[in-house]
């Protein structure tokens, strides 16, 4: 998969492919933001490009950008502490399922024009419980609905 480009695969339980064009020579950073801007296509992938270039095309898109490391990460509680750090989660963070969906589907304390939640050193459990890992795919797939019916992109990512 060529570096600069946003090839996309659906992770885990959505292991079914799926790809956005690759960017052209010379216009990478340019053509990566106006991919992000896709609200058809965000949804959750597997990293196809650098973090730098995330981070980048985010930046240039106007959007909100959320870099949670989990790596070593075993646990719910430690996977929610994890995502509320990345997102600066208001202090009064609940430290559950239902208050990680209130706090995605809210994020008003970052005005972006969309959002980027890159999950690094992600294993194919995510560090979870068959069980917790199904509710947190589920959430995360809830939110990326979420805000496309408010038409703003939410993009996961997994590298």
């Amino acid at each position: 998969m060529p570096k600069d480009s946003l090839t996309l695969t659906l992770p885990q339980k959505d292991r079914g492919q799926s790809s956005l064009p690759s960017a052209a020579e010379g216009h990478e950073l340019a053509e990566l933001a106006r991919q992000l801007g896709t609200l058809g296509s965000a949804g959750s992938y597997t990293l196809g490009c650098s973090v730098e270039e995330l981070r980048e095309a985010a930046s240039e898109a106007g959007f909100a950008y959320f870099e949670a490391d989990l790596k070593g990460i075993k646990g719910k509680q430690n996977f929610l502490d994890a995502l509320a750090r990345a997102a600066l989660f208001p202090p009064d963070f609940g430290v559950n399922w239902d208050a990680l969906a209130d706090a995605l589907c809210d994020l008003s304390w970052h005005n972006a024009s969309g959002y980027v939640l890159l999950l690094r050193n992600a294993s194919d459990t995510l560090g979870l419980s068959v069980n917790d890992r199904e509710i947190a795919q589920d959430l995360l797939a809830d939110t990326v609905v979420y805000w496309r019916q408010r038409n703003k992109p939410f993009w996961v990512f997994f590298a």
